[in-house]
């Protein structure tokens, strides 16, 4: 990565809010944190000690609890930094050049992985008797180890192209984290190039993805009206529903700061909120309260420290 600049330390403008509302966003968003990080780790225990739950849609859902839980750790003490005080708004260009990368990383690897998820509910509904077949232990390592690649390498173009630029006079981002479209307003140069190869860039993912999810749905359902029973019908449906849920979370903030033209900073960071904030604390929620194996587990796994405390 070409480095031209002359800035050493960006600073962090921040969510908008009066400086009055600093303690008690400080206070929402570090139990928000928290809750994430202690309801992700959660999941992870409760899946791993479950042998029921060893099947290829927890080992999918294994992954997106460890993204979450970084992703939201990737932006979330920074944020909590500069509610604290002045000084933490402070970032040095180092710092901002990895957290972009490991935003953006796990912000792609998520979106690869609910296509895959998608994907594996398709063949779960439409092709019951051979499922565990197509979805082998080693078929599902692939798709897992396919969708991190997939995101590193989507992340380490947009960082190598948004870092290219020399940055050497203004410094203040105008939002709570480092991420390509304010930093690349703070650039010593014409940047309407590399705006549209990061624009054609994310559009394809996104949209790549949105549509073969889409896709996945669609024949999810028709595959769905053709069960005979009530029962079954509503068991397909439920299991989808979870995962509708997190993608439109997920997906309609993306495209409405990345994929439309002009940008707000003010809206921007606001909407940044909900799948940097919101999202990762959606999912152990939604997966946990929307799943019956996943609450089975979870009293089994009381009754098991129940019984250890009582020795």
């Amino acid at each position: 990565m070409t480095n031209l600049s002359l800035v050493t330390t960006f600073f962090l403008i921040g969510l908008p809010h009066p400086p009055s509302l600093d303690t008690i966003l400080f206070g929402i968003f570090l139990v928000i944190y928290v809750l994430t990080v202690l309801g992700n780790l959660l999941i992870l225990l409760v899946i791993r000690v479950d042998f029921h739950l060893h099947t290829p849609m927890y080992y999918f859902l294994i992954n997106l609890s460890f993204i979450d839980m970084w992703f939201s750790t990737v932006t979330v003490p920074k944020m909590l930094m500069t509610l604290a005080s002045p000084e933490g708004r402070a970032i040095s260009f180092h710092s901002c050049v990895a957290q972009l990368y490991f935003f953006h990383f796990l912000g792609s690897t998520e979106c690869f992985l609910y296509t895959v998820m998608s994907y594996d509910r398709y063949l779960a509904i439409s092709y019951p008797l051979r499922y565990t077949t197509m979805m082998s232990g080693r078929t599902c390592a692939l798709l897992a180890t396919g969708t991190w690649i997939s995101g590193s390498l989507h992340s380490a173009a947009q960082t190598t192209l948004t870092f290219r630029l020399p940055y050497c006079g203004p410094n203040q981002i105008q939002h709570y984290f480092c991420d390509a479209p304010p930093i690349l307003k703070l650039a010593c140069a014409d940047t309407s190039a590399i705006e549209m190869v990061i624009f054609v860039n994310i559009g394809v993912v996104a949209s790549s993805c949105f549509f073969l999810i889409v896709l996945s749905y669609v024949s999810i359902v028709c595959s769905i009206l053709r069960i005979r029973t009530s029962e079954g019908r509503h068991r397909a449906f439920q299991t989808c529903a979870s995962h509708c849920i997190v993608v439109i979370c997920f997906f309609v903030p993306c495209v409405f700061i990345y994929l439309r033209p002009g940008s707000r900073d003010a809206v921007d960071g606001v909407v940044a909120v909900f799948y940097t904030v919101l999202t990762p604390l959606l999912n152990p929620a939604v997966y946990t309260l929307r799943n019956k194996e996943v609450k089975k587990a979870l009293l089994k796994l009381k009754d098991k420290v129940v019984v250890l405390q009582n020795e």
